[in-house]
């Protein structure tokens, strides 16, 4: 007998909360009657709206649920970390809570997951109710971050997906405080294979990702997993002071032939070109360090301000939660 924990970090999602535990108590009901039990660890990431409230209510209805109430609102990745560093089960899976994410897909992932692949990932094959920027950034993004980085991330695939227990406690190991964890879980590497499937619209709500977190959460991703970057400012220079060596020989030997003609406009070209350079190598580099000052603070990713749950653990689950 296994036991299926079911991780949903959530933020402002009140209106998604009945319907999101309807559903996926109906595939995991499924799921218990086939022999498995399984939890459902619902993390509050510091929601301003009555997302606690509405979880609260839904525990005299689900005996299996867990609420992880976070002190304030930390983030995405760091409220799924705290759910799956706080989930029991021997596969873990990890789902959005606006329902873009089926939970009908928990029964596939599981049938791979049996046999005998650590990490089952959902490939979005269509992302209905998106703009058309947000698909065209998307798919840009995963496939700029595939060839900038080192470790082999699958195109078109969120965080929706199911992970072995080795691969939980392979992820508790690594205390990164920026956190990507779609780029960890390939990084961790393991038998993994995907599924696709169609994205459905959010039910309520609006997106948590505006095009200012998109873009944050594109350079942490690339910055987590790849110095390029940083090879690109060096090399940038390299080849900006080869030019500019150039370009002093022709201007002396201009001057030896009386043929140079000072002008403002060619001296504000090459320093507003320079100046950019400089900047841009500046901030790449302010990227890295910013991402080392953070780490080497050493506060904890998360704290949590109360657990809730509506029975006992399972019986059949021993082990206890990771410390925060």
């Amino acid at each position: 007998m296994s036991l299926i924990s079911v991780v949903i970090p959530l933020y402002n999602e009140e209106g998604n909360v009945p319907e999101l535990m309807r559903r996926i108590s109906e595939v995991c009901e499924r799921i218990r009657r086939g022999g498995d039990d399984y939890e459902i660890v619902a993390v509050n990431d510091g929601s301003q709206d009555g997302t606690l409230a509405a979880l609260r209510a839904e525990l005299r209805g689900q005996p299996r649920l867990v609420i992880i109430d976070l002190s304030r609102n930390f983030g995405h990745q760091i409220a799924a970390t705290a759910g799956i560093e706080n989930a029991r089960g021997d596969a873990v899976i990890l789902m959005d809570g606006d329902l873009q994410d089926p939970p009908e897909l928990l029964e596939a992932f599981l049938a791979k997951w049996r046999e005998g692949y650590d990490v089952v990932f959902a490939t979005r094959r269509a992302r209905k109710g998106e703009s058309f920027f947000k698909k065209t950034s998307a798919q840009l993004f995963y496939r700029l971050i595939r060839r900038l980085t080192n470790v082999s991330i699958p195109v078109d695939t969120g965080d929706f997906r199911l992970m072995s227990r080795r691969v939980v406690d392979a992820l508790a190991q690594s205390p990164e405080k920026r956190r990507f964890l779609r780029g960890l879980v390939a990084w961790v590497g393991f038998r993994q294979v995907g599924i696709e499937y169609d994205r459905d619209p959010r039910f309520t709500g609006e997106t948590k990702y505006p095009f200012s977190k998109m873009l944050r959460f594109a350079i942490d991703g690339i910055t987590s997993f790849s110095e390029i970057p940083l090879r690109f400012a060096t090399y940038l220079g390299f080849i900006v002071s080869g030019g500019a060596f150039v370009y002093a020989i022709v201007v002396i030997i201009l001057k030896l032939l009386g043929q140079n003609e000072p002008g403002y406009t060619s001296i504000m070209v090459a320093l507003l070109f320079l100046g950019g350079v400089q900047l841009i190598s500046l901030g790449i580099a302010g990227e890295y360090l910013g991402r080392i000052y953070d780490q080497v603070k050493a506060r904890p990713l998360y704290l949590v301000s109360s657990v809730e749950r509506a029975a006992l653990p399972p019986a059949t689950v021993a082990r206890e939660p990771i410390s925060t």
